[in-house]
């Protein structure tokens, strides 16, 4: 059997064994999971496309296998290789969005951003639906801890509007005076008027919870991620 019989044949088999393992449950969901192309991959199998050796050594690193794994001339003495990594690459590409403090952030409306000038930049792989509505804050404060901490980075997206549960960032407007504020949205009724009676709920009980029917509220944009930096 020459070099390419045999990575055809070993490529074959790999894969059976990653499927029979229960990682994988068919050749498609293998070349999804590490971004290979299906027809490309059956092709290499059935002999309708090239598999030289750098195909063969790209293909082994990629997959995780290595180096020469498919070229063994016999596979059977060798225990099937299945890769337990539990991460994968994104498909999704960084981005710029700016930076706002809790200021700049209550002028922020679903338009997009106005031009004030940001406290810096940050980077996201979120899209949504208008682009231009989307910037980040740094949390302030322990309210909201402790799944976040002061510090944290989070990524608001202002042109959405936000269901029971949703995080958000929120204007509470008390004694003429407004404030800008990370909570948890929450419905808990509706008024005479049919609109919406809101609370604003912090995720640390020792902080006040804010209620529509007390003071003025409006909803500055939804939380769609959150950045952290781990202590090592």
């Amino acid at each position: 059997m020459d070099t390419v019989a045999r990575r055809r044949r070993n490529l074959r088999k790999a894969i059976d064994a990653l499927i029979e393992s229960g990682k994988f449950k068919s050749d498609a969901a293998f070349c999804e999971h590490y971004d290979l192309s299906t027809s490309h991959i059956s092709q290499m199998i059935n002999g309708h496309g090239s598999f030289g050796e750098r195909a063969a050594r790209n293909l082994e690193k990629k997959v995780g296998w290595p180096n020469g794994y498919l070229d063994l001339e016999n596979q059977e003495d060798q225990s099937p290789i299945v890769s337990e990594s539990n991460v994968g690459p994104t498909k999704n590409n960084l981005r710029t969005i700016p930076l706002l403090d809790y200021v700049q952030a209550g002028l922020f409306h679903d338009v997009g951003y106005d031009g004030i000038n940001p406290i810096g930049e940050s980077y996201t792989t979120y899209q949504g639906y208008k682009p231009e509505c989307v910037f980040s804050l740094k949390v302030e404060g322990n309210s909201m801890s402790p799944e976040f901490k002061a510090g944290d980075e989070i990524v608001v997206d202002a042109s959405l509007e936000p269901k029971p549960g949703s995080l958000v960032i929120a204007q509470e407007v008390q004694h003429g005076i407004a404030r800008t504020t990370f909570k948890k949205y929450r419905v808990i009724g509706i008024n005479e008027f049919g609109v919406d009676v809101v609370e604003l709920v912090p995720l640390n009980p020792d902080y006040p919870t804010y209620n529509s029917t007390q003071i003025e509220i409006s909803i500055i944009g939804v939380v769609v991620r959150h950045n952290r930096e781990i202590t090592h």
